[in-house]
């Protein structure tokens, strides 16, 4: 098992999470490295929860079935569960998102493409179409009057 872990700093927000949802699903974007031979495959590959394809060889079937090209193994990595929010803590902590089942594989790098949401610290606002690829998110809170943002973002992949 694998989990994503985030650490950020959020001022004005709280309850972050990627926009997962079956009529719009996220899709999980990380380099896969073989288990057997340590190879890391050179592009990105994603992983959404609501996709699955069969396993070849058995009845079962995983979100994602990939076949290393270099030692020609088949892994796969399904989604425990839906991702969970990242609340707001004051110094910030690490906090796991959502988890992994791998088989055969590892995820390395998490790149963060996509939606996410979160809502005011103390106001009912919802911010939507939160972009973190840049690594960093800024915007102002009308209700509360005051500037927003999530910043010094560090993904991890840890052991679950």
């Amino acid at each position: 098992m694998l989990a994503l872990t985030l650490t950020a700093e959020l001022t004005g927000v709280t309850d972050l999470h990627p926009l997962d949802t079956s009529e719009e699903p996220y899709f999980y974007t990380f380099k896969v490295q073989c288990t057997s031979c340590r190879e890391t495959h050179p592009n990105w590959v994603s992983i959404s929860r609501f996709e699955s394809t069969e396993i070849s060889g058995s009845k079962g079937e995983a979100n994602f079935v990939w076949r290393c090209k270099a030692c020609k193994r088949e892994s796969t990595a399904s989604i425990k569960d839906a991702p969970k929010t990242y609340t707001h803590a004051s110094p910030p902590t690490r906090q796991k998102i959502i988890e992994f089942d791998c088989r055969g594989l590892e995820f390395t790098e998490f790149q963060a493409n996509g939606e996410w949401l979160a809502k005011g610290l103390e106001t009912p606002t919802i911010f939507t179409a939160i972009d973190l690829a840049e690594g960093e998110w800024y915007d102002f809170d009308e209700k509360s009057g005051e500037e927003v943002s999530i910043k010094d973002i560090k993904w991890e992949i840890r052991r679950a």
